[in-house]
């Protein structure tokens, strides 16, 4: 290889990385979760909750469960998935997910999910759904309605609501209608860019398991109320990924809501659940309870 040709092929390496690895794009993400700090500690002491509830052997099959405030009945019930390439953090960063709808009256459930690399993708994926499954058998246990489920997830996290979306519930017979909406928050949906970028290295994607795993080419099995939303500062790589899944949702005959938010990144756009009334909390507080929507 000549050293013109080097130069090029370096140039397209750092590229795929800047697109498709969003610590990449965003050296100071770090700055995004300690500006919620101070808000999350406040949820974590001021909020009712059920801590490290089990919802299978592995360690992190885990999730903290937030009871709605003031509801006379059943409440609706919301299950928040974070993000993290499928490889880092934990539910506890994500209390302050729970303060907005808890006052709305939605029981809301922060779950952890077994992580990469000391499990695979298919790990990652499966205890996701094992965590909506438990959900969905325990919520009347915590206040909530089992048949009133809804979901939102960033980053990795949006991926694994579309994983509960592919899953096929109906041949477990379970009608796939307790899902009543879902939010993906900045997601990715085609795995297999990542096998291009440093995070692989913890990720340890195959092409095998990538297409298994690539929620864009599998049949939707749950088609529930669905909004995208994306940040307008984001990588164009990352945002057409939203788009690419919400044409998929479309060939599914659903009819998803697409929305870039301009002033937000990939790591700081869930600060906006902390601005009563935004487009993202409203998206949310909307698909679990349809009738305030």
């Amino acid at each position: 290889m000549s050293s013109e040709q080097a130069f090029w092929s370096s140039l397209t390496a750092a590229e795929h990385e800047f697109q498709y690895n969003p610590q990449a794009a965003f050296p100071d993400f770090k700055d995004a979760q300690a500006s919620r700090a101070a808000t999350n500690a406040a949820a974590l002491e001021q909020l009712v909750r059920h801590a490290d509830l089990s919802y299978g052997e592995h360690p992190l099959r885990k999730v903290d469960i937030y009871p709605a405030a003031g509801n006379d009945g059943p409440a609706p019930v919301h299950i928040f998935y974070h993000g993290g390439y499928w490889r880092a953090q934990d539910k506890q960063n994500f209390a302050f997910v729970a303060a907005p709808l808890v006052a709305a009256g939605i029981t809301t459930v922060i779950a952890n999910y077994e992580l990469c690399p000391a499990s695979t993708l298919d790990g990652v994926a499966e205890s996701a759904i094992a965590a909506l499954a438990w959900v969905r058998q325990e919520a009347a246990r915590f206040g909530g309605d089992p048949g009133r489920i809804s979901l939102s997830g960033h980053s990795a996290g949006a991926h694994l609501v579309a994983e509960c979306m592919a899953h096929d519930w109906a041949g477990e017979a379970i009608d796939p209608a307790f899902v009543s909406g879902a939010v993906m928050i900045s997601g990715i949906f085609d795995p297999r860019p990542v096998m291009g970028t440093s995070v692989n290295a913890e990720v340890r994607l195959t092409e095998e398991i990538a297409r298994r795993r690539d929620v864009e080419r599998r049949q939707v099995q749950v088609k529930c109320p669905t909004t995208l939303i994306a940040g307008g500062l984001e990588p164009w790589h990352w945002i057409e990924q939203t788009y690419r899944y919400s044409h998929h949702l479309h060939r599914s005959g659903m009819r998803p809501e697409v929305h870039t938010l301009p002033r937000w990144g990939h790591f700081d756009i869930l600060n906006e659940l902390m601005e009563p009334g935004a487009p993202l909390p409203s998206a949310i507080i909307g698909k679990a309870r349809p009738s305030r929507a």
